[in-house]
């Protein structure tokens, strides 16, 4: 592909190597380098004049760390004279931070999208971001993909006769709504309340899994306490089987394990929007690429096609 750049951060090199693949373009060098005072400087090491570039970072943690480093790329390409330069981004961490439900509180949603115009960012290119009003915090435009034909072609696989796909809460039943679309199911979804100490308690299913095979579906997988209480509750509603989704499968701390070690749970799949360190010891657990959409979306931005048109 001519005039076009591709960079990648320290986050999730596998995945924009995977993606320069499909886009048979070369994955331009980079260098990353950290002071004695804890300061990072990055270099770009190709050349950036007059070049369509694009930053692929996911926000995965270290978050604070990899979203330095994509502000100091986005300044290093603008400086060098770059024509645009596009914020590729599979996971957006800040997008939970999407409103004020307390005193006095940030909204990071908001600031990580004014930090990255700021730093020189014209477009954004991201995937099933946590809130869809997100989208209208940036000042440049915004692709936002999500997942559903991936996930929708694996579970093909299987008979879906019996299948119902369930939300954990009322939030995501939009979304868990269009992907049972796809794979002509019903929808359920739970209610699902959050308390101060982060402790989640889902009340009832609204919906009937008795006896149905059930796709939950959501957006990321962190700690696992949302799925861990829904997997109970899908259990006291006597459902036959159970398989996890999700597009962020970010597994913090044991998380993957716990939900591996649960006998209801059958199979739990992901993406790889991030990496995932203990996918190699878990055997319940399926990880999907994303990476053939997002290059089709890079490559479709390049040369001024519809993204839209992708989902």
């Amino acid at each position: 592909m001519n005039g076009i750049t591709v960079f990648s951060g320290t986050a999730h090199e596998a995945f924009a190597t995977e993606v320069c693949a499909h886009l048979r373009t070369p994955l331009s060098p980079s260098h990353l380098q950290r002071f004695a005072t804890d300061c990072m400087q990055v270099q770009l090491q190709e050349n950036c004049r007059q070049q369509d570039v694009f930053l692929i970072q996911p926000l995965s943690p270290p978050t604070q760390e990899h979203l330095m480093e994509l502000l100091l790329m986005a300044d290093a390409a603008r400086g060098a004279s770059a024509s645009r330069i596009t914020a590729v981004i599979p996971f957006y961490a800040y997008a939970r931070s999407d409103k004020k439900d307390a005193p006095r509180i940030s909204i990071g949603g908001r600031l990580v999208a004014d930090l990255l115009a700021t730093a020189g960012i014209n477009r954004v290119l991201t995937m099933a971001l946590h809130s869809p009003q997100v989208h209208g915090f940036f000042s440049v435009p915004v692709d936002h993909l999500h997942a559903r034909n991936e996930l929708a072609g694996h579970f093909r696989q299987y008979d879906l006769s019996n299948a119902v796909v369930v939300s954990p809460d009322l939030g995501g039943a939009k979304d868990a709504a269009a992907f049972a679309r796809l794979l002509g199911t019903p929808v359920a979804a739970g209610a699902k309340q959050r308390f101060p100490d982060d402790k989640v308690v889902i009340s009832s299913i609204i919906g009937d899994v008795a006896g149905k095979d059930v796709i939950v579906l959501d957006d990321e997988i962190a700690k696992g306490s949302t799925m861990i209480e829904l997997v109970q509750r899908l259990r006291e509603h006597d459902a036959r089987s159970i398989r996890l989704a999700c597009t962020h499968g970010l597994f913090s701390s044991d998380a993957l394990a716990r939900l591996s070690a649960l006998e209801d749970v059958a199979e739990i799949v992901c993406t790889n929007t991030v990496p995932i360190a203990a996918a190699g010891s878990a055997p319940k657990l399926k990880v999907l690429s994303v990476a053939p959409a997002l290059a089709e979306a890079i490559r479709r931005i390049h040369n001024g096609e519809s993204v839209s048109a992708l989902f």
